[in-house]
């Protein structure tokens, strides 16, 4: 007969024993702590790099290749510049003339008229319009003023005494497509060659406030340019000077973040601005939870292509890199606002070590009460 049997134990002694072998077992926890995440860039066959977020490391970081996620902007974009102020003539435009005949033998007008109305004059490819006893008159490149000018010198050859008015209608080289993300969007004409994405989004009705930084997309001859309206906000010398057969897309911006571990959001986060830094994304958590959150191991996790894979410094050594960012000094503070954060980053807020303490000290007291209370019986 065994002389060690758990009746044999006083019931104090039982508890602690309790709690030390819960102690000793894996503790629930809602976060990593870093040293899990990190450990494994100290072993030979390591396949992550970590990577401190600070002043030294910061010049580094930035010099490396960006790689490309969906929903990043395609950049390109070139504003600014001035073209005519009037309307110009392209091939497609519908031109309609009105001419006035004052004369007794009028070759166009009957005799209890005054005018005559010549309509739907389509501008061919090669940028003519057929007019009446003239023929043939080039008018493309022309503004809505000069084409007249032409026509009424060469109607002056053939009526003596003949004045013409000319309006023009916009074919499709002269307009421009607004899809998406304002309150009226369609095909609008260019009434002029200033005519500018601002303009153009102003007569679409202004952006839709229901999208968060907004972003806009210029597609000319099959490349597109984008930027972000706020840009153009801060900055209207940019506004680009639109074509005929423009196409402008306003739309929300795709970019995000994932948040995860003992921060205040676990969720996917939208960028709310072009250029994110890392204390920005960290205020956008909701910052760190108090009691749980370990601020000294803030975690940026990224995957890097092999392509962009580098032996000698210009670039990450392994595709996995984990930036480390320390919220509890001025270097790190200072350094994670001037650390960028890309799209599809996971930011993870690790758990504090003195989390599982607390929670072990916990057990222990709660397993000196139940000893107590079984004492007392």
């Amino acid at each position: 007969m065994s002389l060690f049997t758990p009746t044999a134990l006083p019931p104090r002694i039982l508890a602690l024993l309790c709690c030390t072998a819960l102690a000793g077992c894996s503790l629930p926890r809602g976060a990593a702590i870093q040293s899990e995440i990190v450990g494994s860039a100290q072993s030979e066959s390591r396949n992550i790099e970590v990577v401190p977020v600070t002043q030294t490391n910061l010049p580094r970081i930035a010099a490396w290749p960006v790689p490309a996620r969906a929903g990043d902007l395609p950049g390109g974009w070139s504003g600014g510049g001035q073209g005519s102020s009037s309307q110009v003539i392209a091939t497609g435009d519908t031109v309609a003339l009105t001419i006035w005949e004052n004369d007794e033998n009028a070759l166009l007008t009957a005799p209890t008229q005054k005018a005559v109305p010549i309509s739907a004059l389509t501008v061919s490819p090669a940028g003519n319009i057929h007019v009446p006893y003239v023929g043939q008159v080039r008018v493309r490149g022309m503004t809505p003023e000069q084409a007249r000018d032409e026509i009424q010198k060469q109607v002056d050859a053939v009526l003596t005494a003949a004045q013409v008015q000319l309006s023009v209608q916009a074919g499709r080289q002269n307009t421009i497509d607004l899809v998406g993300g304002v309150a009226k969007a369609g095909s609008y004409p260019l009434p002029d060659r200033n005519f500018t994405v601002l303009s153009l989004i102003s007569a679409g009705g202004g952006v839709s406030p229901a999208l968060k930084n907004p972003q806009i997309k210029l597609v000319r001859g099959g490349k597109v340019r984008s930027t972000s309206v706020a840009a153009l906000f801060d900055n209207p010398a940019r506004d680009a000077v639109l074509r005929g057969g423009d196409k402008v897309i306003v739309e929300e911006d795709a970019r995000h973040f994932l948040a995860l571990g003992a921060a205040s959001k676990q969720e996917i986060i939208p960028f709310p601005k072009d250029a994110l830094s890392a204390l920005d994304a960290v205020s956008l958590i909701g910052g760190v939870q108090s009691g749980r959150a370990n601020p000294g191991g803030v975690l940026v996790l990224r995957e890097y292509p092999a392509t962009m894979v580098r032996a000698d410094g210009s670039g990450p050594d392994r595709n996995r890199v984990v930036f480390t960012i320390d919220l509890t000094s001025a270097d790190g503070l200072f350094s994670a606002r001037n650390f960028r954060i890309q799209s599809e980053d996971l930011v993870l807020v690790t758990e504090s070590p003195v989390n599982s303490l607390r929670t072990v000290i916990g057990l222990i007291g709660q397993g000196v009460g139940v000893s107590n209370a079984l004492s007392s019986e």
